[in-house]
């Protein structure tokens, strides 16, 4: 009789574990990219000489990786490319580890934070131009990180936006 009780406490546990599965699996895949992506991003702190701390998270569906510290604007470089390279490079050693594409986001000291944040009124200012005139707003060039910025918070104030152009030209249309 206990036996027939603990099969059915397995069973139980065995069932709701399976129902959580596919959701643990892929944050130990996300935390095993941030680990792979922190160890690569520490050995090229310590080639470089530089001092910096790394921290690791998970942002939604993807692992985020920032390095923090002073002395760190050449990894960012002008308008962020040398911090997309880097990124890259990242994203490429996690590959060379897992043999999957990781969509990881690196932040070096704040600076997507912060761009974040600058973008984000851009595109209230967008919203703002578009429904005032009532004709389509073409913004600056941008990063695909820049732009999806700009597309949610289009869509959070209820517009439409659209890419148009090839990259690196590739720019944000904010739709009245």
């Amino acid at each position: 009789m206990t036996d027939g009780v603990q099969n059915e406490a397995e069973q139980s546990a065995s069932t709701n574990s399976g129902n959580n599965g596919g959701a643990d699996d892929r944050l130990k895949a996300l935390e095993a990219e941030s680990d792979i992506a922190a160890d690569y991003l520490e050995e090229l702190l310590d080639i470089a000489d530089l001092d910096g701390d790394i921290d690791m998270d998970i942002d939604g569906d993807r692992a985020a990786v920032s390095i923090v510290g002073a002395e760190l604007n050449n990894l960012v470089g002008e308008n962020g490319k040398v911090l997309e390279a880097l990124q890259e490079l990242t994203r490429l050693a996690v590959y060379r580890e897992t043999g999957e594409r990781s969509r990881l986001m690196l932040d070096v000291s704040n600076y997507r934070a912060n761009r974040k944040a600058e973008l984000e009124e851009v595109g209230r200012k967008a919203v703002d131009e578009a429904k005032a005139s009532g004709t389509p707003v073409r913004l600056d060039p941008m990063t695909p990180f820049e732009r999806k910025v700009v597309h949610d918070v289009v869509a959070a104030a209820g517009l439409t936006s659209e890419s148009e152009g090839e990259e690196p030209r590739r720019r944000v249309v904010v739709q009245p």
